[in-house]
C-alpha cells in the first residue's frame, strides 16, 4: 500500500491507500523538530489501530512546503518503509502540464497535487478555493495546468493576528455567526472573521471568473470548506481530499511498471 504525506504550515497529514481507495487517514501538527524515530512512534500506533504495520507500506510520497520537514520525512520512509518516497517538486516526476505562471519553480507541492486532482475529478478549467494556512485559490486551465492564483491570509492566521497585536482581543474560535453585528467582543470578532471572509471569498472568486473570461468550476478544500460553504453560493463542490488525490494519482502516475 500507499503512503502519501501533504506536510503544510499548519499540519501534516498522512494517508494509506490501496490503488485508488483512501483506506485510512491521520493528522498531526506540523513541528520542524519532530525527527523520524517521533513520526514513526506516533504513525505505528496508528497502523496498529487498523491491523497495519509498516510491513504492509511498500510506497511513498511526499508533499511539503515547509523544506526543513523533508529531511525527517524521507529518512521516516526510508528506515521504516524500506522504500525511497517521490518527492512533489523533483522535476523528474511527470505531473503533467507545467505551471503556465511567470515562476514555475515558486508553486507549492500543495498546489501542484490540487491541480492534478482538481483536472481529473473536474471537466473543463476549475478554481480551487483551499481553506489553509493562507487561504489560495488557484485557477487550473482546461488542459490541467497551473495557470495563475490568489493568495490570501487564512481565517484562522486572521484571528491569531487580531489576537497578537490587540491588548484587549481574545483567542476565539470560529463559528458561523447567526448575526452580522455583533453584542460583544467576541461575536464581533467571530461575525467580523466569519462573515468577513464569506465576502472575501465570494468576491475575489466573482473577480477571478470575470478576469479568466471562461466558465470554470468552483471547487472548495481544506479544513473550513465545510463551515463556509453554505454562505458562499459560488461554491460548487467541497472535496476535503483534494490534495491527497493528487498525491495519489502524481504516485500511479510515476510508478515503475
Amino acid at each position: 500500500m500507499l503512503l502519501a504525506i501533504d506536510a503544510g504550515n499548519t499540519n501534516i497529514v498522512f494517508a494509506v491507500y490501496d490503488g485508488a481507495e483512501m483506506r485510512a487517514q491521520w493528522r498531526a501538527v506540523t513541528q520542524v523538530a519532530r525527527t523520524a524515530d517521533e513520526h514513526a512512534v506516533w504513525l505505528n500506533q496508528l497502523l496498529a489501530l487498523n491491523g497495519w504495520s509498516f510491513e504492509d507500506l511498500d510506497e511513498a510520497i511526499i508533499a511539503t512546503v515547509v523544506p526543513a520537514l523533508l529531511f525527517d520525512l524521507r529518512a521516516l520512509c526510508r528506515t521504516y518503509l524500506n522504500c525511497e518516497p517521490m518527492i512533489v517538486g523533483d522535476p523528474m516526476l511527470d505531473l503533467g502540464p507545467g505551471p503556465e505562471v511567470d515562476r514555475p519553480e515558486t508553486v507549492g507541492a500543495d498546489r501542484l497535487c490540487n491541480t492534478v486532482a482538481a483536472h481529473d475529478r473536474y471537466p473543463g478549467a476549475v478554481l480551487v478555493v483551499d481553506f489553509g494556512t493562507a487561504t489560495n485559490f488557484d485557477i487550473v486551465s482546461e488542459k490541467g495546468a497551473f495557470c495563475g492564483s490568489v493568495i490570501a491570509p487564512g481565517a484562522n492566521l486572521s484571528i491569531e493576528a487580531l489576537h497578537q497585536a490587540a491588548a484587549l482581543l481574545p483567542r476565539v474560535a470560529i463559528h458561523r455567526a447567526q448575526k452580522v453585528i455583533g453584542r460583544d467582543t467576541v461575536s464581533s470578532m467571530q461575525s467580523g472573521i466569519y462573515w468577513g471572509y464569506v465576502g472575501l471569498i465570494g468576491g475575489l472568486v466573482d473577480r477571478i471568473m470575470a478576469e479568466f473570461a471562461k466558465p470554470m468550476t468552483v471547487v472548495a478544500t481544506g479544513g473550513l470548506a465545510h463551515l463556509f460553504r453554505p454562505d458562499i453560493l459560488a461554491i460548487e463542490h467541497v472535496d476535503p481530499d483534494l490534495t491527497m488525490r493528487g498525491l495519489m494519482l502524481i504516485h500511479a502516475r510515476n510508478k515503475k511498471a
